[in-house]
């Protein structure tokens, strides 16, 4: 990959995650102002069916496809992964949630090396075992750790999974019906929560934070599609760690939530491993072209 496309695509990962981050930081106004976290979850997977279905290519001959015991068991990871994170964000900082979440990454490595048969590399394990060490800074495990910072946790592990089904599944199912899959099964999953959920007044705040809470997730994630098309996974995957920067500066600027001194070093510590790991993959694919 050239240097320009390397740049391009670098902007273009910043963006989305930084979009993403935008639609997360929506939905920590609306939990933490008193809006169920199923609410939110449940508005985000049900407006974003409801608009990208038409576009999906759905046909009735795939509607078998979702007796796929591991498209069902795939689209209940990222649903659990989504109510986890937005749960989290009620109560904690929001670097310190997508922190914590960052363990999403080492979860998927260990379990494609168990049971996709991926062979482990020494180095970017090294890399990965540097950015659990900072997630676990974050995490702060028997000296501090909350109970909103497990959940945190909890929609890694979810996240991390997703990830792992989403490479078994790749080859078997075009990405359209992988994404309106996931979509449509979140929404059936949280209809129950969200009609027993205790339902807010919608004034004009509220669903402006919930448009604003659906449009970032989307257009981020739809974003990180385009990208996809045109890179490797292996090469997008440590450039997500940038949310961390978009993360951190939206937490001081909208919540004034400044990460404690461990919390810093548990950051800095993710970032340089998601570096690390950008730096091994360019010089890889350097090595394999020449």
């Amino acid at each position: 990959m050239r240097n320009a496309d390397t740049l391009r695509l670098v902007f273009t990962v910043f963006v989305a995650v930084t979009f993403v981050v935008f639609g997360d930081t929506a939905g920590k106004l609306l939990t933490s102002g008193g809006v169920d976290p199923f609410i939110v979850a449940w508005s985000r997977f049900g407006l974003a069916a409801i608009f990208l279905l038409p576009f999906s290519g759905l046909s009735r001959a795939e509607l078998k496809q979702f007796a796929d015991w591991r498209v069902l068991l795939r689209g209940a990871c990222i649903t659990c992964g989504i109510v986890s994170i937005l749960t989290a964000l009620k109560t904690e900082p929001i670097a310190n949630v997508f922190g914590a979440f960052f363990v999403g990454p080492v979860v998927a490595y260990v379990l494609a090396i168990v049971f996709l048969g991926e062979k482990p590399s020494p180095l970017r394990t090294a890399l990965l075992g540097l950015g659990f060490f900072g997630v676990m800074l974050i995490v702060k495990p028997g000296f501090g750790g909350t109970f909103g910072i497990v959940f945190a946790l909890i929609a890694g592990v979810f996240y991390g999974c997703f990830l792992v089904m989403t490479r078994a599944l790749a080859g078997a199912y075009r990405p359209r019906f992988l994404l309106i899959s996931q979509l449509l099964i979140g929404s059936v999953l949280l209809t129950p929560f969200g009609l027993s959920a205790e339902v807010p007044a919608f004034g004009l705040n509220i669903c402006l934070l919930i448009a604003v809470s659906v449009l970032g997730s989307a257009v981020g994630n739809f974003l990180l599609v385009l990208a996809s098309k045109t890179a490797e996974a292996s090469l997008i995957a440590p450039l997500v760690y940038s949310q961390l920067i978009s993360a951190t500066v939206v937490g001081v600027l909208v919540f004034g939530d400044w990460p404690d001194a461990y919390s810093l070093f548990g950051l800095i510590l993710i970032a340089a491993s998601g570096a690390g790991s950008l730096a091994v993959n360019h010089f890889a694919t350097r090595a394999s072209v020449s």
